[in-house]
């Protein structure tokens, strides 16, 4: 399967991180509060890893929600 064609769906805290311009421990803080409220977008956590729908995230950045 060639993975360089699928379009990435999700974030990690490492996209976020960078998306947002703030450090790992803010990213994981916040990521943590969005993840308790589920406001104002959704967030997956699978074990210690945190992913955020790509659609939802770029909406709220936007203003859009």
């Amino acid at each position: 399967m060639d993975t360089m064609n699928i379009e990435k769906k999700v974030y990690d805290a490492e996209d976020i991180q960078k998306l947002l311009g703030i450090g790992r421990s803010k990213a994981y803080t916040f990521l943590d509060e969005v993840y308790e409220n589920q406001k104002p977008f959704r967030v997956v956590k699978i074990g210690r890893l945190y992913r955020v729908p790509k659609e939802a995230f770029d909406k709220w950045l936007n203003g859009e929600i």
